[in-house]
């Protein structure tokens, strides 16, 4: 998790909302990346998309059978969508998100048994700060005119 602080910590620098997400594959990190939606105009460009992208040519599979991932917020429905079609194993993730979560606050379609795949969920995992990257940054964003 402290590696996807890190992607979550250069998202703030580049002004993006400070998510970042780490997928490991037999105890390796295969991909690292962070928002860069405002970067490219593109709203799909979460840290967890894009993270899967890479892994995915890093293994040439669309399948990330056995494969980690370790976010710092809980993922949105986009990007349970996205884990589950991968085949993910395991959803490591620090802050709740109560707004937009579907990993287990809101929904939780990473263990949603109507569909063929479910994921093994670890909440919580340095959560305080996560949760306190973000916490600044909206902050910050408030104080600006």
């Amino acid at each position: 998790m402290r590696e996807a602080l890190k992607e979550a910590l250069a998202a703030y620098e580049d002004n993006e909302v400070p998510v970042g997400a780490v997928i490991v594959h037999e105890n390796r990190v295969i991909a690292r990346a962070h928002n860069q939606r405002e970067l490219l105009k593109d709203p799909t460009a979460h840290a967890e998309m894009i993270a899967i992208t890479q892994a995915a040519a890093a293994l040439n599979n669309w399948r990330l059978i056995g494969a980690a991932i370790y976010v710092t917020l809980e993922p949105c429905a986009m990007c349970a969508g996205a884990m589950v079609l991968a085949r993910i194993g395991r959803l490591v993730y620090g802050a709740a998100d109560p707004k937009a979560g579907a990993c287990g606050t809101l929904y939780n379609i990473v263990q949603d048994a109507r569909l063929n795949h479910q994921i093994d969920i670890v909440q919580g995992v340095l959560a305080g700060d996560c949760a306190q990257l973000l916490r600044e940054f909206f902050a910050e964003r408030r104080e600006s005119p």
